[in-house]
């Protein structure tokens, strides 16, 4: 084969390669749109349930298997958050989610935001987390959170 005959094939096999990468990874976005979507709504759902002890909330959500982390470092389970909620009032007069940045890999997602609150006695506060969701018989549920509560202004990330 001539030369110029080899750099169009080459050229055309490049272009093909990347156009198919381009529409995987813009197929891979939007098939996640609707997974996003709820779970940017069931964590703000979950951040408002901590005002009204709604525990559906938290039967719809958190996995049977799930582990969450409080913001004194004990571990606590779906069981005992539902029988926390049902056992006692709820000391938030509101609690809002602000912001939330879901990241997918495969069945599972890794969601960080944060929360502003306020409490009956007229303390304000933020919650700053990490979620991991999983994918199970398509429905989307927690397995893992941690929480805390800053004590300073987090500094800006490079």
């Amino acid at each position: 084969m001539r030369p110029t005959l080899l750099m169009i094939i080459g050229f055309l096999l490049l272009f093909t390669s990347v156009a198919f990468v381009q529409s995987t990874h813009a197929q891979s976005t939007d098939d996640h749109a609707s997974d996003r979507a709820y779970i940017k709504q069931a964590e703000s759902d979950w951040a408002e349930s901590s005002v009204s002890n709604d525990v559906s909330v938290l039967e719809r959500i958190l996995a049977d298997d799930f582990v969450g982390v409080h913001i004194d470092g004990s571990h606590y389970s779906k069981a005992g958050a539902i029988k926390d909620s049902r056992a006692r009032p709820s000391e938030f007069v509101f609690n809002h989610l602000n912001e939330i940045e879901i990241r997918f890999y495969g069945d599972a997602a890794v969601a960080q935001g944060n929360e502003s609150w306020k409490k009956k006695n007229g303390t304000p506060g933020k919650f700053v987390w990490t979620d991991t969701w999983i994918k199970r018989g398509g429905k989307w549920q927690v397995v893992a959170a941690e929480d805390l509560v800053p004590t300073a202004a987090p500094t800006a990330r490079p």
